[in-house]
């Protein structure tokens, strides 16, 4: 996977805020582990990426959904929404 990985964009408690449900949280952060490991394979050389960027894009999980934007030359996933489903 080389350096390539994710965080929350600017940061978490921004993008998380007062989140209870910590297992929605756990299976955020388990499909970014996911994604950036596609990612990685995708792009091997990163850093030298001279193409476009995948944009915007959100993934649904039973509990919620959560927006990202990957930046392939920063070899960075950037997680920038968290939306729990309501209860």
């Amino acid at each position: 996977m080389g350096d390539w990985g994710w965080e929350y964009h600017p940061d978490s408690r921004h993008v998380i805020g007062e989140t209870p449900n910590l297992a929605f949280i756990a299976q955020v952060e388990e499909r970014a582990d996911e994604l950036v490991r596609a990612a990685a394979a995708l792009h091997l050389d990163g850093s030298s990426y001279q193409g476009q960027s995948p944009g915007m894009r959100e993934e649904i999980l039973p509990c919620g959904m959560f927006q990202y934007l990957t930046i392939v030359r920063h070899r960075r996933l950037y997680i920038v929404q968290v939306t729990p489903w309501p209860v």
